[in-house]
């Protein structure tokens, strides 16, 4: 079995967890606690690179699926966050508006929030900070899962030798 595609699989499957939780509204919170969704789908790709291996995975392989698990991460978010900004721009624009009047703020600034800048602005400072931050906490998280899930090592085979007569 070809290792990069054998490793391709689970991490996509831990990219895709990593880059649908962080872009869900109001689950995508948890993500500030210690970066959850990013380690979870570095965690979740470990362990089904495990499960489709009957030897037990090292940590270096643990920790290269969880690297390209953050990275399918970044971009499942990127691809997701567009679509839900956009839904969620009218709601964010009012809270915007209540902001700017309730503050004392330099015209520049004012004009700046008001005008939507800061959400294509987000967007991209987002998928930039997920990317890094993808790429460092996901392949921690594959090292863990690479450490907890390690299957233990096939005992070596028992040769019964029957006793020589003499």
């Amino acid at each position: 079995m070809n290792t990069t595609t054998s490793k391709f699989q689970p991490a996509l499957i831990g990219g895709l967890v990593t880059g649908v939780l962080s872009a869900l509204p109001f689950v995508n919170i948890l993500n500030a606690c210690c970066c959850l969704w990013v380690v979870t789908g570095g965690v979740v790709a470990a362990y089904l690179l495990q499960e489709r291996d009957a030897n037990p995975i090292q940590v270096g392989d643990g920790a290269v699926v969880g690297l390209i698990a953050g990275v399918i991460g970044a971009f499942v978010n990127l691809v997701l966050s567009i679509p839900v900004t956009l839904l969620l721009a009218p709601m964010q624009r009012a809270m915007v508006e209540r902001f700017i009047e309730s503050g004392n703020f330099p015209p520049e600034v004012r004009e700046m929030m008001a005008s939507g800048l800061g959400t294509a602005a987000g967007i991209v400072l987002g998928f930039i900070f997920a990317l890094f931050a993808g790429m460092i906490f996901s392949t921690l998280g594959g090292i863990l899962g690479a450490v907890i899930f390690r299957k233990k090592p096939a005992a070596p085979p028992v040769i019964d030798i029957p006793p020589t007569q003499m």
